[in-house]
């Protein structure tokens, strides 16, 4: 939606101010106390540029502000210049997109012939999904949803761990023990590895062994390899059936393995460039003057690295996907990892390097009794909450929930699909409400919550809103006299809507799907509190032109809320 409100502002601002129109774009913003306007440009900026009293600078561009068919006023409040735009074509024009425009609304082009590479989930094969992957799964499904309602290509990767020597310890523990598993599944390869990882403490042979099974695989060792597609095969049909219980999608499942026959001409491209030392018989790209340690490409064993797979990678998307960008949705504590990929990138000489983002978060723990706090899982320890575990539980809440509510709430076709779309925004509405760079402690009071500011939270708020639109029976129209909301509470609903746009802007520029949710989270206590008031507000009544302008705004509402939490990657029912 183009906002004529807002470029009236920025126009003019232009001309006031000298400053270019992104920059001013990225700084108005609402005003600090809503009651004193409707936009805010805060002077500091331009104080500093003319150095001058913000306040003063304030007064002065007030005063030179010429109001016009969008703006009504401009006044000073301090060091802002605060903006009220003429409420009855604020609303006509908010309205009359979200309507016309409907499940696209917030659609831009401002990606169109760009491409966007998303490197995210990324589990270890032969290894169960595990709570902690819910953060790379559902931001990078968040922002792969994003960017296409900006306008980009998006390809999303399933960078698999299917590589590395963890599975020499695997295939050396199944080659022991695997005629003891009942039936091959995840769940019983990591009792294998959890067996094998114990026993290697104690046996340093076992170590050995181990290095020489990935030895094995990595030469094509038939035994090693089958053995390994098979695990691939058990892990990609169990992690696929998660992925769809979620309603995540990947483009290609691309792992580690799947760049091994890229890595020597990685290497002798690092090594033509004279990036390439040895130290302690391993090659390694030295990073001292980086203040980082050295980046190894193989070890004095000859054996690869994730880092040269991952070099590999950045090259073959390059080549195969021409993309404007390539983030990947890895966890805080790779950090190291991608800073000096990207480094080694640079010192290449390749421009794509500044094309590369680390889209980092923070860890997900779990309370461990034995250090009496909060810690992350471990695959090794055995102590990790498996996702569909915590899934399975959360639809059980909310079933139990909907059970005992049941004849308070709207009539369900089906309480099961519901109890499942429920339990899966609590779970992942709890990962996204959070700036993505926070720690989340996995607890079940908070986690699956369904008051308060949390997914369900707004599951109902837009069910609520379905149910008004089937009580009222007829089509909704755009053709309603829109003058009848002239409730100051109307008006800021319709403020809110227009907001929305920018709230995907903003996500896709800050690589922060907590921006969707706060903003939904606003828009849902705004409606909240107009709806409550069923006397001066009350939706369905014998005046039929306030009862069809006031549906239309209902309908505006559920419309975003919808579009917002698809963005998220959470469903929005129509029953509750």
């Amino acid at each position: 939606m183009t906002n004529p409100f807002l470029d009236s502002i920025i126009n003019q601002l232009v001309s006031l101010t000298g400053l270019p129109a992104d920059e001013l774009r990225s700084i108005v913003q609402g005003p600090p106390d809503v009651k004193k306007g409707d936009y805010a440009f805060p002077c500091f900026v331009l104080a500093k540029k003319e150095r001058k009293n913000p306040a003063e600078l304030a007064s002065e561009l007030a005063g030179e502000f010429q109001p016009d068919a969008y703006i009504e006023r401009a006044e000073p409040a301090g060091p802002y210049l605060n903006f009220f735009v003429h409420r009855k074509a604020c609303i006509e024009h908010v309205l009359g997109c979200i309507h016309e425009q409907g499940e696209d609304f917030g659609n831009l082009n401002a990606g169109e012939g760009n491409t966007i590479v998303i490197d995210y989930s990324s589990p270890n094969i032969a290894k169960p999904l595990g709570v902690h992957h819910l953060c790379s799964t559902m931001i990078g499904n968040s922002l792969y949803r994003i960017f296409k309602a900006l306008g980009y290509r998006v390809v999303g990767v399933n960078h698999l761990g299917d590589w590395g020597t963890q599975f020499g310890v695997l295939l050396g523990a199944y080659k022991r023990w695997g005629d003891s598993l009942s039936e091959k599944t995840v769940n019983g390869l990591v009792e294998l590895y959890v067996r094998y990882s114990d026993e290697m403490k104690e046996d340093e042979a076992l170590g050995e062994e181990a290095r020489e099974w990935f030895r094995k695989l990595e030469n094509g060792d038939e035994t090693a390899r089958a053995l390994w597609e098979e695990f691939r095969e058990i892990s990609l049909d169990e992690f696929k059936r998660i992925y769809e219980r979620l309603g995540v999608q990947f483009d290609s499942f691309a792992g580690e393995s799947f760049y091994n026959e890229r890595i020597d001409a990685t290497v002798e491209r690092i090594q033509e460039a004279g990036l390439a030392t040895i130290s302690q018989d391993a090659l390694v790209v030295d990073l001292e003057d980086y203040d980082m340690p050295p980046c190894i490409l193989r070890k004095s064993d000859d054996a690869s690295l994730y880092a040269t797979r991952d070099l590999a990678g950045i090259q073959y998307r390059k080549e195969t996907y021409d993309f404007e960008k390539v983030l990947y949705v890895v966890g805080a504590d790779q950090r190291l990892h991608f800073r000096q990929l990207f480094k080694v990138m640079e010192l290449l000489g390749d421009e794509v390097a500044a094309k590369c983002f680390h889209v980092d978060f923070g860890l997900v723990l779990f309370h461990d009794p034995e250090v009496g706090g909060w810690a992350k899982g471990s695959t090794r320890k055995g102590n990790l909450e498996l996702l569909e575990d915590v899934l399975d539980r959360a639809a059980e809440l909310a079933l139990q929930i909907i059970e005992e509510n049941e004849k308070k709430m709207d009539f369900v076709d089906s309480k099961e699909e519901i109890a499942e779309a429920v339990a899966i925004a609590a779970v992942c509405f709890g990962i996204l409400c959070k700036s993505r760079q926070k720690d989340v402690k996995f607890d079940w009071d908070e986690i699956l919550s369904f008051r308060g500011k949390t997914g369900p939270y707004l599951q109902y708020a837009h069910a609520r809103q379905a149910s008004i639109l089937r009580k009222y029976g007829k089509k909704v129209t755009g053709e309603v006299d829109l003058g009848r909301l002239d409730d100051p509470e109307e008006f800021e609903l319709a403020m809110w809507l227009s907001v929305f746009p920018r709230a995907v802007e903003k996500a896709a520029a800050e690589f922060e799907p907590s921006c969707i949710a706060n903003y939904l989270l606003d828009l849902a206590a705004v409606y909240s509190r107009y709806s409550q008031d069923s006397v001066r507000h009350k939706i369905l009544s014998d005046d039929e032109e306030l009862t069809a302008a006031r549906v239309l705004l209902v309908s505006c509402v559920r419309t975003v809320l919808q579009k917002g939490l698809y963005l998220l990657g959470i469903i929005a029912p129509e029953q509750m």
